[in-house]
């Protein structure tokens, strides 16, 4: 995921007297850019190679399973040209996590914060498990910590959206598609209501998501989670933006909610149900909660208000609780 990682807000001025300050000398962080970089071919070649099982099983019309695309990685070393069908999902998925996590960087290079360049985190799972900036230095105003904070899932959202319909176009109507697999992926909002005006009178569940479409599936997962107003996520930052002092108990509420409420669903019925939540919202329980100090008693002004109204309506139109759940229910 991009939530920053912040360092403690350690001093840079110390008082020597009422009117004397020195200035501590600047400690320069060398970057290690190779760890950047190879981390970054690593996202791309994984989910280059689970978007090459992904068009295969579009073409031929099957749904797609993630355990069956694990035997892609052998494939592809035998036929290396293969690698090319995967380029599509890929690359418009990379597109948007850089622009997500470039949003939050450039951000903090424009209020002079110290931060790192993305860290992508690769997975055999749909190919990547996200990425996330380290935020170096403190943040000295609420508007500074806003900006940061919402500017990633804005600028994600501004490339998922043509992606998801140019997706959309490209995508093709099997009746029962979404039940069929192995795995049931859910559907958000923002997909349904794309749907209706590509596809009019056709049911989103009909509708075999395009390997571009679905790299926007997943990139409206990772804003989705992002956005929740839980620590130090995206969200937790706008949260604590507008209302400091209500961060921790919010945080709090909704960490229990994420871990309770699967076990509760699966008492009641096993529809619906992500199991997922359980462990993310027990690391946000344990390690999450906290958000740094930021010592401004000022507000919001109306603009970043908006944003973070903004922000709510693309958080509820990307939100799905259950993302993925086993199929045939």
């Amino acid at each position: 995921m991009s939530a920053q990682d912040f360092s403690p807000p350690d001093p840079r001025y110390a008082a020597e007297g009422p009117e004397v300050v020195a200035e501590a000398p600047e400690v320069r962080v060398r970057e290690r850019y190779w760890l950047y970089g190879l981390l970054f071919a690593a996202t791309l070649v994984t989910t280059t190679i689970v978007g090459a099982s992904m068009q295969v099983d579009f073409d031929r019309g099957v749904p797609f399973d993630i355990v069956r695309s694990f035997g892609m990685y052998e494939r592809v070393w035998r036929h290396p040209v293969l690698i090319l069908r995967g380029l599509p999902f890929s690359l418009t998925l990379m597109a948007i996590l850089l622009a997500h996590e470039f949003g939050h960087y450039l951000a903090a290079l424009y209020h002079r914060v110290d931060a790192s360049l993305p860290y992508f985190m690769p997975s055999p799972v749909l190919g990547t498990f996200g990425a996330f900036i380290r935020v170096r230095s403190p943040i000295f105003s609420k508007q500074a910590l806003f900006d940061i904070g919402v500017s990633g899932p804005l600028a994600g959202f501004a490339f998922l959206l043509p992606a998801l319909s140019v997706g959309l176009a490209f995508s093709k109507v099997i009746p029962g598609i979404a039940h069929q697999g192995s795995l049931d992926f859910g559907i958000p909002w923002l997909q349904v209501l794309l749907a209706k005006a590509i596809f009019p009178g056709v049911s989103a569940a009909d509708i075999y998501l395009h390997p571009v479409a679905r790299a926007a599936w997943v990139g409206m997962l990772t804003t989705a989670m992002n956005l929740l107003p839980i620590g130090q996520l995206d969200g937790g930052h706008i949260l604590y933006s507008f209302f400091p002092r209500r961060h921790r108990q919010v945080s709090t509420c909704l960490s229990l909610v994420l871990v309770v409420s699967p076990v509760a669903l699966w008492l009641v019925s096993a529809r619906y149900l992500w199991w997922g939540w359980l462990p993310w919202g027990l690391v946000l329980l344990i390690l999450g909660r906290r958000h740094p100090a930021v010592y401004d008693p000022g507000t919001l002004d109306h603009a970043r208000r908006r944003l973070g109204y903004l922000a709510l309506i693309i958080f509820l139109l990307c939100f799905c609780y259950a993302p993925v759940s086993e199929g045939g229910l």
